[in-house]
């Protein structure tokens, strides 16, 4: 892959393949999404790079990379919403701070504590661990049928 100048500016585009957001985004809030044009999700999203375009010297065209959405969870409630769009604000504060963007919002600076208080109210992976292995214990003693509570 050819090296790029410091300052050369890329160009994201996004891969067609939207699996991972399908799956992430609740039926309900697809739904809304449809509904109410302009409407909007909060969500942590991860990104892999699958492809580049690269431009011979002298192009008047900037390189390009295209990404996928590898994993992807959507805040579902209010307090879910509200600590993710602090911790977006914290990270913002946190790139005008370093020099990448024009205005400072008010609030926290520290990034690192809001993403604690976010995953403060979340469980935790030995949390979720146990938790996995009650079911699969639980739907061992059903002999692996699902039981209606109807």
């Amino acid at each position: 892959m050819p090296r790029l100048e410091e300052d050369a500016e890329v160009e994201i585009k996004l891969d067609g393949a939207a699996g991972m957001l399908q799956q992430a985004i609740p039926a309900i809030l697809r739904r809304g999404l449809f509904e109410a044009p302009g409407a909007r999700i909060v969500a942590v999203v991860e990104f892999a790079s699958t492809t580049y375009t690269g431009h011979a010297a002298g192009e008047d065209k900037d390189p390009q990379v295209k990404l996928r959405v590898k994993l992807a969870e959507v805040a579902t409630e209010g307090d879910q919403i509200r600590l993710l769009r602090e911790v977006m604000r914290a990270m913002y504060r946190q790139r005008k701070m370093n020099g990448t963007l024009d205005e400072i919002g008010p609030g926290s600076r520290d990034v690192d504590a809001a993403v604690e208080l976010l995953l403060a109210e979340h469980p935790t992976v030995g949390e979720f661990n146990a938790y996995e292995e009650r079911e699969r214990v639980a739907k061992q003693g059903r002999g692996g049928r699902v039981e209606s509570l109807g």
